[in-house]
């Protein structure tokens, strides 16, 4: 019985095999097959060892007739039940939870039957005594896996016929990473490894894989796993319902990472643009470290405008974008009175260096820069938070740092900040910082520094830079570099500082700085004109000042404590005085007269420095003696902590600064004493409120036209001090987690985390609404443990608000009003894990409206996004509806509308 046992295992695998008489290039001869507990082992020889080992040494190698090989590999297989041989049929069964395993191939199933005749293999499920079916068929080769019904593969030619087959491939690289997408089919053929064909198949990349909320319906198809599907007519069903949506033939690539391809547009109209394609497009791959992608915007009426966007990183080097619009906008038609052309740009760019790439140098930007009216007039709806903001600012800096003692630091930096309202621009290319490390010469450099001699120290300090000043119109032009200012300042500090009776800090020193610049202004009076006429010399000219100083100061503290058995135990207050004193001479050699007539008898003459106008400014006229005073107080107390287990009490922060300061000018011939400044800010409500404040305080009254005079206030009739300005900001965060008891109280509210990412440029707190930007910014599924099918969450419904305060007070000239005065906020519901609605808002009470006001409704339908935002009124007024499939494989598959803006 052994051996026959023997016999029937060596006739099946000999059979599966797959013999072939075909000849073959590595010629290998088997050797006797050994079977050990249901695994067959056939080692191999090739046809030289066969002859030295077997052949005599006489014969010679091509003269032997060799078979080709049966086995290729080891195979193992396995069943639950049974194992059963049938010569009448020639076939092998194997019974529940049956395995095959031959080189790449692997098979499960329910039930298998083996061909050893035609070298086939048939799989299928297996049904149990209630008459369900289960076990169903996995097939592996290689990378692609199938689950099907069933399937019969034949190992000769590897062709295969599947039923009901399921696959699942990995595609795309979108924001969210790769998205799978099942491929269904009732029947599939296999013509090889990489080619499947497929009838009455289903394409969807819905979770649920029973009854799928989508699926694109294919007739016939061709099927490239991890490639593509090529497919004939196909059409769009949504819960097994056909629509509309369909094409004569498709296209689904299926490639992994990122690749070359068009971006589907989006399809619409604008009552002033008429009807239009935006964001159309090709997106091409750069290597493996960038990547491009080119848009473009189309209207009926002959407004356009394109986009470039860059993205590249490099790991443990560097990363960033460059972004690039430009936009030809058309209102109205030509030969009408509304008529207008307009043309806007704007570029974005970032860079950042990993620290690890260069310790001691480092190259760094963040750029926004265009017109001041793109945001605006941008075709880009999602640019509507960014109509908000008045400044738009850039900065491209490089960075070296040369160690070697003394070290010296050097940053190059070009600067940009442009105002949208006034549309001034104001440029810095570029600037030139360089500082030397403090020198200490009278201390060794390791050794501990004491007394006022060894604490004297110097730095030297360079700083050039070109300044030019110009606006919108003369932007990248020959004009803008007419106003342009150049200069440089050198600048030698030193001082020197120690102690006094153990508690007193003292620190005195003074400062040398020798100016340059390249340009200087005469001036000078004309009779016939009745004007002061200002000529610009070019060429270089210098001037020097210096001046000395010193301050004092202390920190003081004082406690009160209450009992540790009282819930406030104790208050602490910190107080840091410092007195300060400064000077400085009078530089009357670097200033000139004019006279305003040719009367010698009249003094109407008028000194003015030739430095006047300058990039860093010009030297005084007169001394400066003046002394600054300031108080800086910190207030907190020690709160019994609520946790039963905790050993110390906890801080809680009453005023996290308040400062005082003011100072007195001993060479003023009148008003003397400065203005009193005042500044504070806490945390209130578990740092849930965050609140800061400053007040400008004047001891000085003032006459009827609101100029200050010589008088005290308090001489005047009035108070001691008039309060000539003020202001405060208030921002409070709460959520639901906010009022829960059983929360811990040190844990703050997580109310920040939006679904949106701001655009460059803009607020990311949304108080200024959210960008309408709804495919680069998939709504989040919900968290893990989360129960999505229940339909609402009770009474435990997530909220989060958000509201910020604002409020400005002038009354410098006796005018009592508030310069600025608003509250905003922003908020979200989410009425269950699939339902979220909010909005943002604010009031302005000086102008006495609302501000941009959006409200925002969000529908997750599993496989599909819906999203509708509604700015109801206002410059701005507008609506946005979105629907469509989340994963970016299928992020074609859409609809939008919008309304267009009033104007």
């Amino acid at each position: 019985m052994q051996s026959n046992k023997h016999y029937l295992l060596f006739l099946f695998l000999l059979i599966i095999g797959g013999i072939s008489t075909r000849a073959q290039e590595d010629k290998v001869v088997p050797l006797p097959i050994k079977a050990v507990e249901d695994t067959i082992v056939a080692p191999l020889l090739s046809t030289a060892e066969f002859n030295k080992e077997f052949v005599n040494d006489s014969l010679k190698v091509d003269t032997v007739q060799t078979k080709p090989p049966l086995l290729l590999d080891i195979i193992k297989y396995k069943a639950k039940d049974y194992v059963k041989l049938s010569q009448k049929d020639q076939k092998i069964y194997l019974y529940n939870e049956a395995e095959i395993q031959y080189q790449d191939t692997e098979l499960k199933a329910g039930i298998i039957i083996m061909d050893y005749v035609k070298n086939e293999v048939y799989a299928g499920r297996i049904k149990d005594s209630l008459g369900n079916y289960s076990q169903l068929p996995y097939f592996k080769q290689g990378q692609n896996e199938v689950i099907p019904d069933s399937i019969r593969f034949n190992f000769d030619t590897q062709k295969a016929i599947i039923w009901n087959s399921r696959t699942e491939q990995q595609a795309g690289l979108g924001q969210l990473g790769s998205d799978a997408m099942k491929v269904y089919a009732d029947i599939t053929k296999k013509e090889n490894d990489s080619v499947y064909f497929l009838k009455e198949g289903r394409i969807t990349t819905s979770t649920d894989t029973i009854n799928p909320d989508y699926y694109i319906r294919i007739r016939k198809a061709k099927f490239v796993p991890k490639k593509k599907v090529i497919a004939g007519y196909s059409n769009l069903y949504i819960a097994d319902v056909p629509t509309p949506i369909a094409l004569p033939f498709a296209y689904f690539p299926l490639t992994v990472g990122r690749s070359a391809g068009i971006m589907m547009p989006t399809f619409g109209n604008q009552a002033d643009r008429g009807y239009f394609l935006q964001d159309i497009g090709y997106y091409v791959p750069l290597g493996d470290y960038a990547d491009v992608l080119v848009t473009g915007d189309f209207y009926t009426n002959g407004s356009w405008g394109f986009k470039t966007q860059s993205v590249y990183t490099k790991r443990y080097k560097y990363s960033g974008n460059i972004n690039f619009r430009f936009e030809n906008l058309v209102t109205s038609q030509k030969g009408f009175s509304d008529y207008s052309l307009t043309k806007n740009w704007n570029i974005q760019m970032s860079h950042s260096q990993d620290t690890k790439a260069s310790p001691n140098s480092r190259f760094s930007a963040s750029v926004n820069m265009g017109s001041s009216e793109y945001y605006r007039n941008s075709l880009q709806q999602r640019n509507l938070p960014n109509t908000q903001n008045n400044t738009l600012s850039s900065s491209i800096s490089y960075s070296k740092t040369f160690p070697a003692y003394p070290s010296v630091n050097m940053s190059l930096t070009a600067t940009h900040s442009q105002n949208t309202n006034t549309k001034i621009i104001e440029l810095s290319l570029p600037t030139l910082q360089a500082s030397m490390e403090r020198v200490y010469p009278f201390a060794k450099r390791d050794g501990i520094k004491k007394g006022i001699i060894q604490n004297i120290n110097f730095q030297y300090n360079l700083s050039a830079a070109n300044r030019i000043s110009t606006t919108d119109d003369d932007f990248l032009k020959a004009e803008m570099f007419d106003g342009a200012r150049v200069g440089a300042k050198h600048q030698l500090p030193i001082t020197t500082n120690f102690k006094i009776a153990k508690f007193f800090s003292v620190s005195v020193g003074g400062s040398y700085e020798d100016v340059w610049t390249m340009q200087t202004y005469n001036k000078s009076y004309d009779t016939e004109q009745a004007k002061v006429v200002t000529d610009t010399i070019s060429g270089f000219d210098r001037f020097n000042k210096y001046n000395f100083n010193a301050s004092i100061g202390t920190t003081l503290y004082g406690t009160f404590n209450f009992g540790e058995d009282k819930k406030i135990q104790a208050i602490r207050h910190v107080m840091r005085p410092s007195v300060s004193y400064g000077y400085a001479p009078s530089f009357e050699q670097f200033y000139d007269e004019y006279d305003i007539d040719a009367n010698p008898i009249t003094d109407n003459s008028v000194q003015y420095t030739r430095f006047q106008g300058t990039l860093y400014g010009s030297p005084s006229l007169g001394k400066s003696n003046s002394l600054s005073f300031s108080l800086a107080n910190t207030l907190e107390a020690k709160v019994r902590d609520k946790d039963s287990t905790a050993t110390e009490p906890k801080k809680v922060p009453i005023l996290s600064n308040f400062n005082i300061s003011t100072g007195y000018n001993f060479e003023s011939d009148s008003l003397k004493l400065s203005p009193l400044s005042v500044n504070g800010g806490t945390t209130l409500l578990n740092n849930k409120m965050s609140v800061n404040f400053s007040a400008g305080l004047d001891p000085y009254a003032i006459d009827n036209n609101g100029r200050r005079i010589n008088t005290l206030n308090m001489n005047n009739g009035g108070s001691l001090f008039r309060l000539t300005r003020a202001n405060m900001n208030v921002g409070y965060s709460l959520s639901n987690e906010t009022f829960k008891k059983d929360k811990d109280e040190d844990k703050e509210d997580d109310i920040s985390q939006f679904d949106y990412v701001a655009q460059s440029g803009g607020r990311t707190d949304d108080l200024f609404g959210r960008a309408d930007s709804f495919q680069d910014n998939p709504m989040k599924d919900p968290k893990a443990g989360e129960d999505v099918e229940n339909p609402i969450y009770g009474t435990k419904i997530p909220w989060n608000l958000r509201l910020a305060y604002s409020a400005s007070y002038s009354n410098a000239a006796r005018q009592n009003e508030f310069s600025s005065h608003s509250l905003m906020f922003t908020g979200d519901i989410e009425l269950s894990p699939r339902w979220k609605v909010g909005g943002s808002s604010g009031y302005d009470f000086k102008g006495k409206g609302f501000t941009l006001t959006q409200l925002r409704f969000e529908r997750d339908l599993k496989s599909f996004v819906m999203r509708f935002n509604w700015t109801p009124f206002g410059t701005y007024k507008r609506w946005y509806f979105f629907i469509g499939i989340k994963s970016s494989i299928l992020s074609d598959l859409k609809w939008e509308n919008r309304s267009q803006r009033s104007r």
